[in-house]
């Protein structure tokens, strides 16, 4: 098998099941769990749901970029990174790095903890709050998948 198909492969699977969880947590369970009872029941079900991805998540992250890694090493894509055309290459290591930096430092070191006191205060603004930054994270990324997509098979601005 072409280590190259593999990288391609993986890659677009990575990010697929990352950015596509990140959607399902944006478009569905947190709306789902604004309306939902109980503020202490949404908090623990969130908690549940969320830890269930949070793990899958790292995974897919770091599946994603080393993958990323390895085929801009692979392909000597280096030059890319200084054209503006290839715009989309700098959005996608951004937004890499961005969940990178959440899901392995800010929320085992303080992001849970923050939002489990704050939601425990105020659990309406809490979540709202945490809708919000997926709803901005899930735009970026979603931005950057599609200029990605486009820029890889030709397109150019």
């Amino acid at each position: 098998m072409d280590d190259l198909f593999l990288a391609r492969a993986l890659h677009v699977l990575a990010v697929v099941h990352w950015i596509g969880g990140v959607a399902m947590v944006t478009l569905v369970i947190l709306p789902a769990l604004r309306a939902f009872g109980a503020d202490a029941d949404r908090l623990a079900l969130f908690e549940r749901l969320e830890g269930r991805f949070s793990g899958q998540a790292r995974v897919s992250v770091a599946v994603a970029g080393l993958s990323g890694f390895y085929l801009a090493w692979r392909l000597d894509l280096w030059a890319r990174f200084a054209r503006p055309e290839y715009w989309w290459m700098h959005a996608m290591v951004t937004v890499w790095a961005l969940f990178a930096v959440v899901l392995f430092v800010a929320e085992p070191l303080f992001l849970h903890a923050w939002f489990h006191r704050r939601a425990a205060r105020a659990p309406v603004a809490s979540f709202a709050r945490v809708q919000w930054a997926h709803r901005v994270l899930l735009t970026v990324a979603t931005v950057t998948v599609l200029g990605a997509v486009a820029g890889s098979h030709g397109w150019m601005m």
